[in-house]
C-alpha cells in the first residue's frame, strides 16, 4: 500500500469520527446551554470548557485507531471496524438522549451500553491490532468518568 493511500485511511477515519463529535455538539448546543444553566451538577465536574478538548482528542484517538485496523486487512479486521461503528453511533445518540432530552436514567443505560461496546471494539482492535487498542483506553476511562457524572446528575436533578 502506497504512502499517500495510507495517509488517506488515516485522514479519512480521523475526520469521520470528528465529524461524527462535531455534528453531535452542533445537535445538541441549545440542549447542552440549557443544562449548563439549570441542571445541578457533581462533584467533580469539570469546567464547560475542557469537554469539547477531551473528546476532539478522543475522537481523534478513535479514528486512529480504526484506521490502524483498517490497514492491518487482517483477521477480525471487518469485526472490528463494525464495532467501531456501532459505539460510534452509540456515542451520537447519547448526547441527544442526555442533553436535548435531558432523559438522565435512559443516558445512564445508554452510556453503559456504550462502555460495553468500547470495550468490546478495543478487544477487537487488540486483535488485529494491539496499538489501535491500547490507544483506547482514555476513551473507556472518559466515558467511565461520564457514567459518574451522568449518574450523578441523573440522582441530583430527578
Amino acid at each position: 500500500m502506497t504512502r499517500r493511500s495510507r495517509l488517506k485511511a488515516y485522514v479519512g477515519f480521523v475526520l469521520l469520527a470528528e465529524a461524527v463529535g462535531a455534528l453531535s455538539g452542533w445537535l445538541t448546543r441549545n440542549g447542552m446551554e440549557q443544562y449548563s444553566r439549570t441542571v445541578q451538577k457533581p462533584p467533580l465536574t469539570p469546567p464547560d470548557a475542557v469537554f469539547p478538548i477531551v473528546w476532539g482528542i478522543l475522537f481523534l484517538l478513535m479514528g486512529i485507531g480504526a484506521a490502524r485496523v483498517y490497514l492491518s486487512g487482517g483477521p477480525g479486521t471487518r469485526r472490528a471496524l463494525l464495532l467501531f461503528t456501532a459505539q460510534l453511533a452509540f456515542n451520537f445518540v447519547w448526547s441527544i438522549l442526555f442533553f436535548n432530552l435531558q432523559a438522565f436514567g435512559v443516558a445512564f443505560f445508554w452510556l453503559i451500553l456504550l462502555w460495553v461496546l468500547i470495550f468490546m471494539m478495543a478487544l477487537a482492535f487488540y486483535r488485529v491490532d494491539r496499538p489501535a487498542a491500547w490507544i483506547q483506553i482514555p476513551y473507556l476511562l472518559w466515558v467511565a468518568f461520564a457514567g459518574y457524572l451522568n449518574c450523578a446528575v441523573w440522582m441530583l436533578n430527578r
